[in-house]
């Protein structure tokens, strides 16, 4: 990545994890990119706001707020998917606010590395909770968003274990 990269900074020195809505943060002529602090090592995530507006944005403020911090791997599915951003770390659990699903029809889980919003079965909202596929998977085509990609580490989420927590997430920009 380019030496124009920079974080920015938490709103909060302890996470927090409920939330009413999210307030606007993106702002046009940036890139955004999240890095993942996993038990296994660094994962850098390019994000899509230009593709899912709602959902970046959404990321990010949780991000911002420390809500990812600390949380279980709460579904880790060899050859498919990992899945966090549950409070509870039962797959139940959100950040108290959700918004709707921007599922785009060119946009498939067709390798390893894709990053997805996830939703309650027969409910086409997202809130906190992410997966990062493993493998193919294209049966989420068109159900779920996909608002980022894995840019460097990906041979770190086939290290993630049942049991082990995200670390840290962090958000950085870039001028575009």
């Amino acid at each position: 990545m380019a030496s124009r990269v920079k974080p920015l900074q938490p709103f909060s020195d302890v996470p927090v994890r409920r939330f009413s809505r999210a307030d606007w943060l993106l702002e046009p002529g940036l890139r955004y990119f999240a890095e993942i602090e996993t038990e296994p090592g660094r994962i850098l995530l390019e994000l899509f706001p230009d593709r899912a507006p709602r959902t970046v944005n959404a990321f990010v403020f949780l991000t911002l707020h420390r809500f990812y911090d600390g949380l279980l791997w709460h579904r880790v599915v060899p050859g498919y998917v990992v899945q966090t951003g549950d409070p509870t770390g039962t797959g139940e659990g959100h950040a108290g606010f959700f918004y709707p699903l921007e599922a785009d029809p060119a946009a498939s889980f067709d390798d390893a590395g894709w990053a997805g919003i996830a939703r309650r079965k027969g409910d086409f909202r997202g809130s906190s909770q992410f997966f990062l596929t493993l493998a193919p998977a294209e049966k989420l085509d068109c159900l779920y968003t996909r608002f980022g990609r894995v840019v460097e580490g990906k041979e770190r989420l086939f290290e993630i274990a049942p049991g082990q927590r995200l670390l840290g997430l962090r958000i950085l920009v870039e001028e575009a």
